[in-house]
């Protein structure tokens, strides 16, 4: 998570620091590496998520109804009472209002992040998961087989597309897994079609 990552920063920090003596080089590289950008970004969409969640009232809207209804049984009678009993023990109601509200009220609708894979080398420099949502928009971006390595890349970014606009895939980005699906050993042809 988050933490890992500071963890990688502070370690890349430590070894910057001996060969800066000043720092300020290293401090102005370290605010301009796209990785603490997009870090950055990742962090204030969910900060503006989390602002904005609105979170229901009650998780069991149909008990309280039925409550009220009880309730209403020994208040004086008037036209206005009975409107409002007949409203709270109409089925439609009850059925479709109060339960699709207890049933959304009581999902959680927090991101998930899928797991990592268990494969994953020790002598990794770092690794991102990145999730991009995609409807019938291509990804903007192209892949390659890298020469000596033979593993799968981002060749390219396409200004202004989907990989572009989220800030979270950069050219040389080696791909690991796509969709759940590991890609070593694919051809890029291949991956492109997982895409």
């Amino acid at each position: 998570g988050v933490s890992h990552v500071l963890t990688l920063a502070l370690q890349e920090l430590s070894l910057l620091c001996k060969r800066d003596v000043n720092g300020v080089g290293m401090l102005y590289d370290l605010l301009r590496s796209r990785w603490l950008q997009a870090l950055l970004k990742i962090y204030e969409c969910l900060q503006h998520y989390l602002g904005k969640r609105p979170a229901p009232v009650t998780l069991q809207a149909r008990a309280l109804s039925r409550e009220v209804v009880e309730l209403l049984r020994e208040a004086p009678p008037s036209g206005e009472i009975k409107e409002l009993r007949r409203l709270l023990r109409s089925p439609h109601f009850k059925a479709a209002l109060l339960s699709a509200h207890d049933t959304v009220a009581q999902k959680d609708f927090e991101p998930t992040l899928p797991p990592l894979p268990d494969n994953i080398p020790e002598n990794e420099e770092a690794m991102r998961i990145v999730c991009l949502v995609k409807n019938n928009q291509p990804l903007g971006a192209t892949i390659k087989r890298h020469e000596i390595t033979g593993d799968i890349t981002v060749a390219r970014v396409i200004h202004g597309g989907l990989a572009d606009r989220s800030g979270l895939l950069y050219a040389g980005d080696k791909l690991v897994e796509v969709n759940g699906v590991p890609v070593e050993g694919l051809e890029p042809e291949q991956v492109i079609n997982i895409l």
